[in-house]
């Protein structure tokens, strides 16, 4: 069967780039290129490895995952989920979670994966701003969900893998009383497939809206940092959990897409000796590990992995020691990548054809144009500093900011998106980070919003005001770090760790403060907004 593959595999970047042309299908459904036509054409092919959390592991073929999602299909049509609904999944790395995205892509609805993590004020808004009308989840989150369903007014059906109880149906049982009648929309490249929620520096939480198209744009650079991926017996597994952009675009439907076995395993917390068994006992021989966890599997004492064939990296800059410590580990280099939820995937690292450079985030990934701008929107010159910027269009970015159209149009200029992120090119073409040019706080390759994390510190009774930044981490890149004043005679007893357990509760641990500092006042503007670039200084002397 003829592959998706996208780029040509000559000796240079240059020619790569010159030769690049992008596909143009009139009709385009993710669920009939990451599966349908693998089970027409080779059913009985591995598409999954799941490693259960009690250690068992079960393979599934494309043949299994596509009758499967028929039926999960019919199952939400029968519910009354249509085309344009959107439907939730909260759940991790599990064959439901790819049964989820399958079915909804094959009637049209909107997937809008969730962080299992995330507590019921964080679920909420998300559920409630996107209008989903299901979700699909587990036990170990149904409660969360249940807590909060009268606050939903859109969501009408709750789906649990773990079987039905009062008000909520059995994922499996709803399967096991559906036809596997064959159901695939007519979707094209720029119809709605899901949402991704991103964390900015004022505001709520935005929902990237991405297209069909948003999965075929990100074959090349899953291609170059993953050296001309597929290779016979590559097999793909990341520890990032595939309800973020990392997991999902860069493995979880790329991996499906290119006939390359996914492993599906995500530990209750990360545990750097289990990856590299992960990777060694499941036959692993590509991995996406984000920095924070190559950070902890260094500290694992005489580890090896070299039946890797390649491994990739991205969400903050390596380092020589790092890269240098992978080296010898894994016995390759790793390809460093950029993107952001709006359009990833547009900056790579391919040791193939281009010598990696220690702090690079690479040249851009062909079919993709990217640029340092100035404050206009101008390019500007190699060793200048400004905004990494991506010119539109391009099929891995988003279509729109869900229901904030303000926010979308200020995501550009000209033709321009704007990133935030501050960078230069360097004179051989390589893009170098420098810093954010907003608030946005990256930790464990988490970006995060301080303002969420504002809001719902403000919402606990000792509390009056509160701002929260990020400062230095050697492994974590930043920690969380919150600043509080608290209510006329509030009790300062244990208030730190009853100010994160808060946040752990309300919103999700992997957003909560792990420093408190108590204050009397904060530094503010005259307009009354936190000036955290100052708390920040404050925070790093």
């Amino acid at each position: 069967m003829e592959l998706l593959t996208t780029i040509e595999r000559p000796d240079t970047w240059q020619a790569m780039r010159t030769r690049f042309v992008w596909p143009e299908p009139v009709q385009f459904n993710i669920a009939e290129m990451a599966c349908a036509r693998w089970a027409r054409a080779e059913p009985e092919r591995r598409a999954l490895t799941y490693l259960r959390p009690d250690g068992d592991v079960r393979d599934y073929t494309y043949i299994q995952l596509a009758r499967a999602s028929r039926r999960l299909a019919n199952v939400l049509l029968g519910h009354g989920i249509k085309r344009g609904d959107r439907v939730a999944v909260l759940l991790p790395q599990t064959p439901e979670t790819v049964l989820t995205h399958l079915a909804c892509y094959r009637i049209g609805a909107i997937v809008v994966p969730l962080f299992t993590l995330f507590g019921e004020d964080g679920l909420k808004f998300r559920l409630e701003d996107a209008g989903c009308a299901a979700v699909v989840t587990d036990g170990a989150n149904l409660e969360k969900v249940l807590n909060i369903r009268n606050d939903l007014t859109h969501l009408r059906e709750i789906f649990s893998i773990d079987g039905r109880e009062g008000g909520v149906y059995g994922f499996w049982q709803e399967l096991g009383k559906a036809s596997d009648t064959e159901v695939m929309a007519d979707t094209t490249l720029d119809d709605p497939a899901f949402i991704s929620y991103t964390s900015g520096t004022t505001g709520p939480p935005k929902g990237a809206l991405h297209g069909h198209r948003v999965v075929l744009g990100h074959l090349p650079g899953v291609e170059m940092h993953h050296e001309f991926m597929p290779q016979k017996g590559d097999c793909l597994w990341t520890p990032a959990d595939w309800a973020w952009m990392g997991g999902l675009t860069n493995v979880m439907l790329p991996a499906l897409m290119l006939g390359v076995p996914l492993v599906a395993h995500r530990m209750l917390k990360f545990d750097p000796e289990q990856a590299f068994a992960v990777m060694r006992n499941l036959g692993v021989r590509n991995t996406f590990l984000p920095p924070t966890a190559l950070k902890l599997m260094r500290q694992v004492t005489g580890a090896q992995a070299g039946h890797l064939r390649t491994v990739a990296s991205g969400g903050e800059a390596l380092g020589a020691g790092l890269l240098d410590w992978g080296k010898s580990v894994f016995k390759r280099e790793i390809n460093e990548f950029y993107g952001q939820t709006e359009c990833n995937l547009v900056l790579s690292n391919c040791a193939k054809v281009m010598a990696p450079k220690p702090g690079s985030m690479g040249k851009p990934v062909p079919g993709h144009d990217v640029a340092v701008i100035d404050s206009q929107g101008n390019p500007l010159a190699p060793g200048e500093e400004g905004e990494i910027a991506i010119k539109r269009p391009d099929p891995v970015m988003f279509l729109n900011y869900w229901n904030a159209p303000e926010k979308t149009s200020d995501k550009f200029i000209g033709n321009w998106m704007r990133t935030g992120d501050e960078g230069v090119m360097d004179g051989d073409g390589y893009f170098h980070f420098v810093a954010r040019s907003d608030d946005v706080i990256t930790s464990s390759g988490y970006r995060i919003g301080p303002s969420e994390v504002e809001d719902c510190l403000v919402t606990h009774e000792d509390v009056l005001m509160a701002g929260v930044v990020g400062v230095p981490d050697p492994v974590r890149t930043e920690l969380v770090k919150a600043f509080v004043v608290l209510q006329p005679g509030a009790s300062q007893e244990d208030i730190e760790t009853r100010l994160i357990d808060h946040v752990r509760t309300r919103l999700s641990p992997h957003v909560a403060p792990r420093l408190v500092e108590i204050t009397d006042a904060l530094p503010m503007t005259a307009t009354g907004k936190v000036m955290r670039r100052e708390l920040k200084t404050r925070s790093v002397g």
